[in-house]
């Protein structure tokens, strides 16, 4: 195989090998330095609306992340969820230590395979959103976690003018975090920093696995 063949981090990473410690030092040394010019000329803050979409799993995951993160920092969290409320999920069990720092509301009734009952599904998901609006426009919430909005988005429950109106009201500072597979396109183009998530293998579809406590709940 020739080096071309290569891809291309693995074809860098063979060239770093055939450098001497000398080389391979003065090579780290001008990535340390582009690297800090890059960061230094990073100067402005600003609130982020960050989407979590794709088929993967994940979304919710990594959004959950950036909430402990937040807490960690002394920031204040709210958590709205619009659709696996009825699970009363484990995350809900496992920031209850948090206290008022974080505030929490799994406003879903289940899946909609599972309530069968598109007008209540709407209702609830409507109810979600006024409580996410609510949430968005305190001043005291650095970050909010609106946690399978994108779904109720592509059924229709919640209309993309509602979310992209209320995105408007948030303050500069704020975060926002939508999950769900499915992000409508007008989301994503007003969003700041969004995250696909691609579905490779998995072991329910692979393999037969059931869904299990600590992986998917």
């Amino acid at each position: 195989m020739h080096s071309s063949d290569l891809p291309q981090n693995l074809e860098q990473t063979a060239a770093d090998l055939q450098l001497t410690e000398e080389q391979y030092q003065r090579k780290m040394q001008r990535r340390k330095e582009v690297q800090e010019k890059r960061l230094a000329e990073k100067t402005q803050e600003k609130g982020l609306v960050i989407v979590h979409t794709g088929n993967g799993k994940g979304k919710t995951t990594a959004a959950l992340g950036m909430v402990l993160r937040s807490l960690g920092h002394g920031y204040k969290v709210a958590i709205v969820q619009f659709i696996k409320g009825a699970w009363e999920p484990a995350e809900k069990a496992a920031f209850a230590p948090w206290g008022d720092q974080l505030e929490f509301h799994a406003m879903g009734e289940g899946f909609t395979w599972e309530t069968q009952n598109r007008d209540r599904d709407i209702q609830m998901a409507q109810a979600a959103w006024q409580k996410a609006q609510e949430l968005i426009g305190h001043p005291d919430y650095q970050l909010v976690l609106l946690d399978e909005i994108n779904i109720a988005l592509k059924l229709g429950y919640v209309s993309s003018t509602q979310v992209l109106q209320g995105l408007q009201h948030k303050s500069q500072d704020k975060h926002v975090i939508l999950t769900g597979r499915g992000a409508p396109k007008e989301l994503i183009d007003v969003a700041d920093l969004v995250t696909e998530m691609t579905l490779v293998k998995h072991p329910f579809r692979e393999q037969g696995v059931k869904a299990q406590p600590g992986i998917e709940f």
